[in-house]
């Protein structure tokens, strides 16, 4: 029985149990709010566990994406929600994240904008301000570091280059790739965007080092100013 009183997993018919059809059938078998309804284990009155998994989904309008942007606060406003199970969901929604982090670090050498967007998208896509990032590659376009420079509020952040070529300096890179992240959602790079931009790419010039992109991220899209010819 739950902590609100609800009707436990255990007692569905054997069809409707979201841990039976797993090893039944295999975790592919599962939907997203059968996963969500093992986390939370059983419902509320008059609700069941995938009920009330449905209804969590809803809050995030059915997007995985959005629901990994709610914070623990978050999952206990809904009502039969509270602050265990929504430990339990912020934690499987972090590792998921971390998963996909590992995978793209395995994936060490840039060619496309879309590595770049792969590697740096489990960072910015769910954060509700901006972050700016760089990647430090070597010669043979393989990633030496990654590196957050600054955070700001939801309009903007404060980008030092000076700081950037110090850290690229160190690092001995020869090339470099800016990246920050709009939470607005819109695409399109900002006056302040370009300027740093070319700022950045006539500086490193100077020192022998490449600006080889800036990508902007916002959600599950993503604007390449080299993919655009604007660099």
């Amino acid at each position: 029985m739950s902590e609100e009183g609800g009707k436990s997993i255990k007692d569905w018919a054997v069809e409707d149990r979201p841990r039976e059809k797993l090893m039944t059938h295999g975790i592919q078998s599962l939907s997203t709010s059968e996963l969500i309804a093992i986390l939370i284990g059983s419902g509320i009155k008059n609700q069941s566990a995938v009920e009330l998994a449905r209804k969590i989904l809803g809050s995030a309008a059915n997007d995985l994406d959005q629901l990994g942007r709610f914070s623990v606060s978050d999952f206990m406003k809904i009502k039969g929600i509270g602050k265990a199970r929504a430990i339990a969901i912020v934690s499987a929604l972090e590792l998921g994240r971390r998963r996909k982090l590992s995978e793209s670090a395995n994936r060490l050498k840039i060619a496309s904008s879309g590595d770049v967007y792969e590697i740096l998208y489990q960072h910015l896509a769910d954060l509700s301000h901006e972050e700016f990032w760089i990647l430090l590659l070597n010669r043979s376009n393989k990633i030496i570091e990654k590196r957050k420079i600054s955070q700001g509020g939801i309009s903007g952040t404060v980008t030092d280059i000076r700081m950037i070529l110090k850290f690229a300096i160190d690092a001995l890179a020869c090339s470099i790739i800016l990246c920050h992240n709009h939470p607005s959602g819109n695409l399109q790079p900002s006056e302040a965007d370009i300027q740093v931009t070319r700022k950045l790419k006539e500086s490193s010039a100077l020192m022998d080092i490449n600006l080889l992109d800036h990508i902007i991220i916002a959600g599950k899209q993503y604007f390449s100013f080299a993919d655009e010819n604007l660099m």
